[in-house]
C-alpha cells in the first residue's frame, strides 16, 4: 500500500466494484486509533445482500462500531462528530440509490447533499468516503439510471473540491489524486 499522510479531514476513496476501494478505506482507517465508526448505507433487501453485509461486519470485526443509515446519512454523520477517533462511510453510491429509490430525488436529493457538505465542512473528526465510479460506461438507456449516473458524478466533483484526499482505486491499486503530501494539496494541470 502506498503510504499517504495521514493527515486529511476528509478523504475520498474512488473505484469500481470490487476493485479494492473499500479494503484500502479499511486500512486507512484503521492506522488511526479507535473508537472507529462505520456508516453503511447499504440495506439488506434479499438474502445475498444480507450475507454481504454480515460478511463485511465480520472481517471489520469487534474494533468498529457499525451504524446502518441508508437515508439519513448527514445526520449520523453530524451525530457522531468529536465521539470517533475516525469515521468511514461505505459508500456513497447505495446512499444516492436509495435517496432516489424513495422519491427523495430532485430538491431531496440536493437538501441531502447540501447538509452533507454542511457537515464535512464543519467537523471535526477525518471522514473516510467510499463511493464506486460509475460514468465511465454507457450511457443507461432509461432516465433514472442516467440520473444517477449524472448525481454521482456531479456530487464526486463536490466532494473532490472539498476533500483533503482523492485515491482512485484500480485493480486493488491506489492511484493518489489529491493528497495534503502534493503541492498545493493538488496534482493536475
Amino acid at each position: 500500500m502506498i503510504q499517504t499522510e495521514d493527515n486529511f479531514r476528509v478523504a475520498l476513496i474512488l473505484g469500481g466494484t470490487r476493485s479494492g476501494k473499500s479494503r484500502y478505506a479499511l486500512n486507512l482507517a484503521e492506522r488511526r486509533p479507535g473508537p472507529r465508526l462505520y456508516l453503511a448505507t447499504a440495506e439488506a433487501g434479499d438474502a445475498e445482500m444480507a450475507e454481504r453485509i454480515a460478511r463485511h461486519r465480520r472481517e471489520r470485526g469487534e474494533a468498529w462500531d457499525t451504524q446502518e443509515v441508508p437515508l439519513d446519512l448527514p445526520e449520523a454523520l453530524a451525530g457522531a462528530q468529536g465521539k470517533y477517533r475516525v469515521i468511514l462511510i461505505d459508500c456513497l453510491t447505495l446512499w444516492l440509490s436509495n435517496l432516489l429509490g424513495r422519491s427523495r430525488g430532485g430538491a431531496g436529493l440536493e437538501g441531502a447533499t447540501a447538509r452533507l457538505m454542511a457537515v464535512l465542512g464543519s467537523g471535526s473528526t477525518p471522514v473516510i468516503l467510499v463511493s464506486n465510479e460509475v460514468g465511465w460506461g454507457i450511457v443507461p438507456d432509461n432516465p433514472l439510471a442516467r440520473e444517477f449516473r449524472d448525481e454521482v458524478g456531479l456530487l464526486h466533483q463536490r466532494l473532490g473540491e472539498v476533500a483533503d484526499m482523492v485515491v482512485l482505486v484500480v485493480a486493488g491499486l491506489p492511484l493518489i489524486l489529491k493528497s495534503p503530501q502534493l503541492q498545493g494539496g493538488k496534482r493536475g494541470i
